[in-house]
């Protein structure tokens, strides 16, 4: 009875995973299957337009309905596989719609969905405020081998030099609980971040992903003799170093936002094999909720890793070409960095790392020989904004336990307390109180 019952469920299971794909070759039917449910939909693949499926003479109309994505996903349990197709998404699109702020164009709304395969590629560089190329709302989805490719967003070419608003555009918006992103790459050429989450989703992960944008040197802004620069005089959102709110020369810009970021509380939140570069933060993870990040990468980051409350950072490593490894925020987190030793000429990089809070425990290794010794700040805290031509500030600090395995130097902050370093670097200066130090042999790499 036992075996006959379970020939009977495996034969039903059988049933349901070779159920017969629909097969489709325009979006136009993809936009018929994303409203219905529990199907497996498979696309011809190839590139389609989305302007050939909804054409600009149809904007109107849509405004009129408030029809504000360009593909919505509302139905549940379906698997899309859409390997090898491209949608070309025109901006012209977004800029004609003018949507509501923080409005996405795909928007995967159903729950238990997959959706595997997609490469949606930006052209042209239509504006409106504050969107993703995807959003996911619905409980329960996957997104797995999907590729988006983002543009069109103001100013771009400034970073955040000039603040953080204007005409955003992201790659991907989470909100929905229980969302996996599988082998996802986001490539930017827009102001705004590749993957972020918001609105406290729960039981969220990433695996294999991989975030890039593109970075540029301050000469070259302050060598523009026209544009918003040279308009705004050459003047920033944060002052620098100097007490002067004004770009300085010798430092590196990110065009992009982060790589990976959090907004709020996100339990249960993970991050595995995960790879950032050339952003301007690579996981910039600051939820209290004990995020994991295991075995990901950040290398050309204006920071690489930047994490709060309970984060339990392992296997990971970044660089300091253009900006610091590590900050470290809020109370109890694990973290276990490795300090790559790619660094590039003409750029001002002044730390390692600055961590603050209570509680905390950090390993920094090395691999690779440097040239230019940055500091490791304990008691002080990020720049304003994380910029960094701007001044790092003195932090309360308790209960430290720093395991410094590079030769980078250590400098301890005035309220700094009861903290444990074990340094293969030099304490250049320790203005703490009750620090215990202990010297590492410096041996190998640093």
């Amino acid at each position: 009875m036992i075996l006959r019952s379970l020939l009977t469920l495996l034969a039903l299971l059988t049933a349901c995973d070779l159920r017969a794909a629909t097969e489709i070759s325009s979006l136009a039917e993809l936009a018929q299957a994303a409203a219905q449910s529990g199907q497996s939909v498979k696309m011809k693949p190839g590139v389609y337009r989305m302007i050939d499926f909804i054409p600009l003479s149809s904007i109107k109309a849509r405004q009129k309905r408030e029809e504000w994505q360009f593909l919505h996903f509302t139905g549940n349990d379906n698997t899309f596989d859409l390997t090898g197709v491209t949608i070309e998404f025109d901006t012209a699109l977004r800029s004609a719609l003018h949507a509501p702020i923080h409005t996405d164009e795909f928007l995967l709304k159903g729950s238990n969905n997959t959706l595997k395969g997609l490469t949606i590629t930006n052209i042209g560089n239509g504006m409106v405020m504050g969107d993703a190329v995807v959003g996911v709302v619905g409980k329960g989805n996957t997104l797995r081998d999907c590729t988006i490719r983002v543009q069109g967003s103001a100013p771009y070419g400034y970073g955040d030099l000039f603040g953080k608003g204007g005409h955003k555009h992201s790659g991907m918006h989470i909100t929905g609980n229980g969302t996996r992103v599988i082998g996802c790459k986001v490539y930017t050429r827009a102001f705004g971040h590749a993957f972020y989450l918001q609105e406290d989703c729960a039981d969220c992960s990433f695996e294999d992903c991989y975030a890039e944008g593109v970075m540029r040197r301050t000469d070259e802004v302050l060598a523009e003799t026209s544009g918003m620069a040279f308009d705004r005089k050459f003047r920033t959102e944060m002052k620098n170093r100097s007490g002067e709110a004004r770009i300085l020369p010798g430092y590196m810009k990110a065009l992009s936002e982060d790589g990976f970021r959090t907004y709020g509380t996100h339990r249960n939140l993970s991050f595995k094999n995960c790879t950032a570069k050339n952003m301007r933060g690579g996981f910039e993870l600051r939820t209290k909720t004990a995020p994991r990040v295991e075995g990901c990468t950040a290398t050309g980051c204006e920071r690489a890793f930047w994490v709060s409350t309970g984060a339990v950072v392992t296997k990971c490593e970044g660089d300091t070409q253009f900006g610091p490894l590590l900050y470290v925020e809020g109370d109890n987190a694990k973290v276990d960095v490795k300090l790559l030793p790619s660094e590039a000429d003409k750029v001002t990089v002044h730390a390692t790392a600055a961590i603050y809070g209570t509680g905390n425990k950090v390993t920094l290794t090395a691999s690779g020989k440097r040239v230019h010794a940055l500091p490791i700040f304990v008691g002080y805290g990020p720049p304003g904004m994380g910029e960094n031509m701007a001044s790092f500030s003195v932090k309360d600090t308790r209960g430290l336990m720093l395991r410094n395995e590079t030769t980078m130097p250590v400098i301890i902050g005035a309220k700094a307390s009861q903290c444990e370093i074990i340094t293969k670097g030099p304490v250049k200066e320790n203005l703490g109180k009750d620090i215990v130090i202990q010297e590492l042999a410096a041996t190998g790499s640093n």
